[in-house]
């Protein structure tokens, strides 16, 4: 029987995600609030911009799990074949955040008062909000509401733009160039990466890909600058860390089944001790319409909060702020 080596094992690994329609997982940073705190020390914050306790331990703890579907296996799809998708965001105490898209509709709920805990400041309760805030206090109560898709990305395109512009179109890349992407990433990381593989005889496969991070940075840039605009000129990305990256990517019967990386020495910091991002395959389900979702009208809220809370007026102030 042929040996297949670590990069072949890994290529038949996603190409079986190719094949999937709904996909669902769940990552977490692999870190502790020590080290986060470092890392926004090494920014310079202004006096009482630092990060938080609270929130370090917060990011330090949660978990975000997700999962999406589409209409076509992932290989074949566009952006309008995704049609349902579900992510949750939860620390040690419970749920904090929620939100569905399906179809036209999103659909959001929250634990207000587990993320007031989580975040060291109190959010409003319901009670607390002028009659204008309408289905927000249904937010605030933990209860689902629902926002049309589209008027929620118009607002959005809006926002800062001339009275009456139309919203810009969401960029896309044609098939062949998604194909020239992924050819030229495949070659880069064919190039500089290092792969080492350990299997088990339980059917599981571990393989380490280590690289150095300024080096994968430029040559990926270097490929990708003739396809997509906007990128790092090279005199910029001599800035950027020069510390190795290191994957721990495990494999069970030839699937995906969760990848680690390793991103300590780009911090470029001796007292972050420990930072990395965990990524893990889940047993997800179909997301759903939650039933009995109140309709929360965007435009109406802005409009409502900003006269309920005190605003003046174009150009005024709202209390307190």
């Amino acid at each position: 029987m042929e040996q297949l080596s670590a990069g072949q094992k890994l290529d038949e690994a996603f190409e079986k995600l190719n094949q999937e329609k709904s996909l669902s997982f769940e990552f977490s940073l692999d870190t502790d609030a020590a080290s986060l705190k470092a890392m926004d020390g090494s920014s310079s914050p202004e006096p009482g911009e630092e990060m938080p306790d609270e929130v370090a331990q917060l990011l330090s703890d949660a978990k975000v799990s997700v999962t999406v579907q589409s209409k076509k296996p992932f290989g074949k799809s566009g952006e309008k074949d995704f049609d349902r998708m579900a992510m949750k965001v939860s620390g040690p105490d419970g749920r904090l955040v929620e939100y569905r898209v399906i179809g036209d509709q999103t659909y959001l709920r929250t634990d207000a008062s587990t993320l007031g805990k989580a975040m060291g400041a109190p959010l409003p309760k319901a009670a607390d909000l002028p009659p204008e805030a309408g289905a927000l206090k249904k937010v605030l109560e933990g209860d689902w509401v629902k926002i049309d898709t589209k008027q929620m990305e118009e607002l959005a395109a809006e926002n800062g733009a001339e009275p009456g512009a139309e919203p810009s179109p969401q960029p896309t890349l044609d098939a062949a160039t998604q194909k020239k992407l992924m050819k030229a990433v495949r070659e880069v990381v064919a190039r500089e990466v290092t792969l080492k593989s350990a299997g088990s005889g339980d059917g599981t496969e571990r393989v380490t890909a280590t690289a150095p991070f300024r080096t994968l940075a430029t040559e990926l840039v270097g490929e990708l600058r003739p396809l997509a605009k906007k990128l790092p000129t090279d005199k910029e990305l001599k800035d950027a860390p020069d510390g190795k990256v290191k994957a721990d990517i495990t494999l069970k019967n030839g699937e995906l089944k969760e990848v680690r990386l390793d991103l300590a020495k780009l911090a470029e910091n001796t007292k972050v001790k420990k930072l990395g991002l965990v990524i893990r395959m889940t047993d997800g389900v179909k997301p759903t319409a939650p039933v009995g979702a109140t309709e929360l009208d965007v435009e109406q809220l802005m409009a409502g909060m900003f006269g309920g809370m005190g605003a003046e007026g174009p150009g005024g102030a709202v209390d307190g702020m």
